[in-house]
């Protein structure tokens, strides 16, 4: 898409603030004004508008798209988002666990039980681990006091742990990202060390690298949009 304006401000709104270019607010994706919760979000934002060449690239502006899928995908839908929260927490990656060799169940039990131990005086969320790939169902209790947990929150504090959970593969991770308890760097090497584990016995291809780069990426993204949505 040709850029068409020359500069980006932040506007005040009746709700919060929104995002003008050349004066004209900005609309979602879906054709609704965009309603930023937070100055400094709102901010930030337009800074990803102002940083576009001759062509607006929207993969560049992930705080923007971030904000537009919370306006229009996660708003109207919170009880979905919750429960797509859930499903992650019903196969979270931090409960299933290698059974051989030594080496990697040490690993994990040493970096992840923490985590999941953290999860159940957090939320009241006493979660299962298991070894192996075969499918445990989580207890019916623990699940719903992360549903407890996810229910008042607000669709940007939704649509940022939906995109950390869909980048690191665990609910668990998301929540502690979302409460400051891991960097965006320490969730994204927790979520790979399976992966890590391997790279050090087998080394690096292309493919996996420009993965973990992306992952990386989207963890990033989501920590901030986190941080910036919150009221």
């Amino acid at each position: 898409m040709k850029r068409l304006y020359r500069s980006a401000a932040v506007i005040d709104h009746a709700d919060g603030y929104g995002v003008a270019l050349d004066d004209k607010p900005v609309n979602t994706p879906v054709g609704g004004v965009l309603v930023v919760p937070t100055r400094a979000l709102a901010a930030a934002i337009v800074a990803e508008w102002a940083a576009q060449g001759d062509t607006v690239m929207p993969h560049t502006m992930p705080l923007m798209q971030l904000m537009a899928t919370a306006l229009d995908r996660v708003a109207p839908a919170r009880t979905a988002a919750i429960d797509e929260l859930l499903r992650y927490g019903g196969t979270d990656l931090l409960c299933y666990r290698a059974d051989a060799p030594p080496d990697l169940v040490e690993r994990q039990a040493a970096i992840w039980q923490p985590l999941v131990d953290w999860a159940e005086l957090r939320y009241g969320a006493p979660l299962a681990v298991t070894q192996g790939l075969m499918p445990r169902p989580q207890p019916a209790a623990a699940l719903a006091a992360l549903r407890v947990a996810l229910e008042p929150l607000d669709a940007p504090s939704l649509t940022g742990l939906l995109a950390a959970t869909g980048a690191a593969g665990s609910l668990i991770l998301a929540l502690a990202l979302r409460e400051r308890r891991l960097s965006a760097e320490e969730a994204w090497a927790l979520s790979l060390l399976d992966e890590t584990f391997q790279i050090e016995r087998w080394g690096e291809d292309a493919a996996a690298a420009q993965r973990r780069t992306a992952l990386r990426a989207d963890l990033i993204a989501a920590a901030r949009f986190l941080e910036l949505a919150a009221v």
